[in-house]
C-alpha cells in the first residue's frame, strides 16, 4: 500500500492553497513519467502522472514512527489538472509496506538517462522543443566489461617463467672448420729440468762417503 498526497508548498506563499491525496494505491516508475493509480478513485484525484524530468529535489526520509516516504517537488505541465497559479506543488509517496530506497534509487537511474538522452539531442542542433525517442533509453543495467580470460591467464604464465635464451645453431660448412678443443697443461706433472751446476757442499759429502766406505773395509780385512 502507498498512499500520495499533494499539496502546496510553504515556501510559496502567494500561491493559492491545493491539496488533493489517497489512502492506498500503486506507483508506477516508466522510462518518462511517474504514474499512480489510487486504489479508490475520488472525483478530486482520478490518477496522477508527471514527467520525470519535472520532478525536482527529490529524497526519501525515514522518521522514528511512521512509514518511510518519498518527496520531491513537481512543476505542473499546462493542462493538467493543477491550478496554473501553483507553479510547484510538492508530492509525497509513503509506503507502508517498505520499499521508498529502492524506489528512490530506480528513480534517480532512469532519470539521469533520460537526462543525458535530452542532452545529446540538444547538442545535435535539434532545440529545445525537441523530441526524443523514449524507446531507444534502456532501463537496464549495462553489463560490467570483463577482460578475456586466456590472454590473462598467457600473461601471468609469461611472468612466472623464466625465458632462456638460446643462440641460433648454426651448420658448419666447408670453409668453417669445427672448433677443437685444446688440451689444459697440468704444472705438477710437467718434468722439472736438471741444474747446470751440483748444489752446494755435494763435492765434500761425496769425499766423506767415499773414506767411510774405506774405512769400513779395511777393519773387515783385520777382523779376518
Amino acid at each position: 500500500r502507498t498512499s500520495l498526497h499533494l499539496s502546496t508548498p510553504n515556501t510559496y506563499p502567494g500561491a493559492l492553497p491545493y491539496s488533493a491525496k489517497s489512502d492506498g494505491g500503486i506507483a508506477y516508475i516508466t522510462n518518462q513519467r511517474i504514474v499512480y493509480l489510487p486504489s479508490n478513485p475520488t472525483p478530486e484525484l482520478q490518477s496522477f502522472s508527471v514527467p520525470i524530468l519535472n520532478l525536482q529535489d527529490t529524497f526519501v526520509r525515514a522518521p522514528f514512527f511512521g512509514a518511510n516516504y518519498w518527496t520531491a517537488t513537481v512543476k505542473p505541465v499546462t493542462g493538467g489538472g493543477i491550478p496554473p497559479t501553483n507553479s510547484a506543488i510538492e508530492l509525497r509517496l509513503t509506503f507502508r509496506e517498505g520499499g521508498a530506497f529502492d524506489f528512490h534509487t530506480l528513480f534517480e537511474q532512469i532519470k539521469e538517462r533520460v537526462h543525458q538522452a535530452y542532452t545529446v539531442a540538444r547538442e545535435n542542433g535539434q532545440g529545445e522543443r525537441t523530441v526524443v525517442d523514449m524507446g531507444n533509453v534502456h532501463l537496464e543495467q549495462l553489463p560490467a566489461y570483463e577482460a578475456p580470460q586466456e590472454n590473462e591467464e598467457k600473461e601471468e604464465s609469461e611472468d612466472e617463467e623464466p625465458r632462456i635464451l638460446s643462440p641460433i645453431p648454426v651448420r658448419p660448412t666447408r670453409d668453417t672448420e669445427p672448433p677443437t678443443a685444446r688440451p689444459i697443461e697440468d704444472q705438477s706433472t710437467a718434468p722439472v729440468p736438471a741444474p747446470d751446476e751440483p748444489p752446494p757442499g755435494y763435492e765434500e759429502a761425496q769425499v766423506q762417503a767415499v773414506s767411510m766406505s774405506l774405512e769400513q773395509r779395511l777393519q773387515e780385512e783385520a777382523e779376518r
